[in-house]
């Protein structure tokens, strides 16, 4: 998915900087990494000197972010929606940022779709939260992708290895903010 990224990129939970090397850099002008924790972004920093486009580490949350209205051509959400403490606000942030004809890319992981698996999630995830930095189980990334008002272009579901269990589904897609 991160090859599609394009133009002006916003990646949001931008952490170290771990999808850097995903990114088609014939198509990246520019990238501004989102992320509340300075130690991370410092690490990003490192990662992304040797690149062939312009990165910018910006110290913010996703709720609240210090950019212009239609700032981006794409903004890249991977695996922090679960971890955000307010989705929905957020996704409405990045509805904001985004260009009239830009788009969002995610690949989160959340809740499962099989009724078992599920059940298991909402019993681990308060613990789960606790251990692993906020993150819940149990969110429907689809369901909050809509909810902000994105209209769904592409998605993807898979089920994890049987060894991540916990983290429910898979799921990937490209979304755009509606037309008037």
């Amino acid at each position: 998915m991160l090859p599609l990224a394009e133009g002006i990129v916003v990646e949001v939970g931008f952490g170290s900087g771990l999808n850097l090397p995903y990114y088609d850099a014939a198509k990246v002008a520019r990238l501004v990494g989102v992320d509340p924790d300075i130690t991370m972004l410092a690490l990003a920093k490192r990662r992304s000197s040797s690149l062939p486009f312009e990165v910018e580490p910006l110290r913010a949350c996703g709720e609240s972010m210090p950019l212009t209205d239609d700032f981006a051509d794409t903004v890249v959400v991977t695996y922090a929606l679960c971890s955000i403490p307010q989705p929905l606000a957020a996704l409405r942030e990045i509805q904001r940022i985004l260009k009239p004809t830009g788009r969002l890319i995610f690949i989160e992981h959340g809740q499962a779709e099989e009724p078992r698996r599920r059940r298991w999630q909402e019993r681990l995830n308060r613990p789960w939260g606790w251990f692993a930095g906020g993150c819940q189980l149990n969110r429907d990334p689809l369901c909050l992708v809509r909810q902000a008002g994105f209209w769904l272009l592409e998605e993807e579901r898979q089920r994890f290895p049987l060894s991540f269990w916990q983290l429910g589904t898979h799921y990937a897609g490209v979304a755009t903010r509606p037309t008037a």
